[in-house]
């Protein structure tokens, strides 16, 4: 009996460093990374309320990695019209951040870099770092964004390099038992700066989405106080309604 005690607390003891390596495997175990992406063709796009593309259709997709720990990287692109950046008719938008939620609370903090391609060797390009706060109360979800792009060569109204703030407010509700979402949401844009058109400005819409099996329709009213006439001689800030279809991944 002694010599079966004996070889079950060696056995026992000769367990604990692989239980001990285990444990420390796990703890430096990679996170989990979630891939996602999508495609959209929009009526118009709108940016901060304003057409980018004349009042007419664009396409859109995206590519998103996350990780668990809280970090992410994605791009995004959209097709433009060549008013927006010196005849570029691409918008390639490049963000690196951390979100992290605690409870109903989630806090969002990154950059975002704008790319314009092909806008003919004029500095089109600029950086934008935003923090953003969502808290959720049962369906509904409120959300504070702040957005601030320092001076900037190209965010330039002929005054030299200039900064711009923007402060918006979302609120979006999901319709209970149903796939229909609710969305509203306020902006206001301060200035001077090439994003404002030179002068502040704020922008409003109230939407609506059903998302079916991955793929997503919505329609959305769109307006502004701003007023900006594109080469066409169309009113790219005039109200309108946007639709759209989309599919993720």
């Amino acid at each position: 009996m002694r010599q079966l005690a004996m070889m079950m607390t060696v056995a026992g003891l000769l367990t604990l460093p692989s239980a001990a390596a285990a444990q420390d495997a796990a703890a430096k175990a990679p996170p989990t990374v979630v891939v996602s992406g999508g495609a959209t063709l929009v009526s118009d796009y709108r940016y901060r309320g304003v057409s980018q593309t004349d009042r007419r259709p664009a396409l859109q997709g995206s590519l998103g990695v996350s990780l668990d720990n809280g970090l992410y990287a994605s791009i995004w692109g959209s097709s433009i019209d060549d008013y927006v950046a010196n005849g570029s008719d691409q918008e390639i938008d490049f963000a690196v951040g951390f979100k992290r939620s605690v409870g109903a609370t989630t806090f969002d903090v990154g950059v975002l870099y704008y790319y314009y391609p092909s806008s003919g060797g004029i500095n089109t390009d600029f950086v934008e770092p935003y923090v953003a706060v969502s808290q959720t109360f049962g369906p509904v979800t409120a959300k504070a964004l702040a957005a601030y792009a320092p001076k900037q060569n190209a965010l330039t109204v002929g005054n030299g390099k200039e900064d711009n703030l923007y402060l918006a407010g979302d609120l979006s509700a999901a319709v209970p038992n149903s796939p229909i979402s609710v969305t509203a949401h306020v902006g206001r844009s301060f200035g001077p700066s090439y994003i404002t058109l030179g002068k502040a400005h704020t922008d409003w819409s109230l939407g609506a989405s059903a998302t079916i099996k991955g793929l997503t329709a919505g329609i959305a009213y769109v307006d502004t106080d701003a007023y900006f006439i594109t080469p066409s001689g169309r009113n790219a800030s005039k109200a309108g309604i946007v639709a759209s279809l989309g599919v993720a991944f």
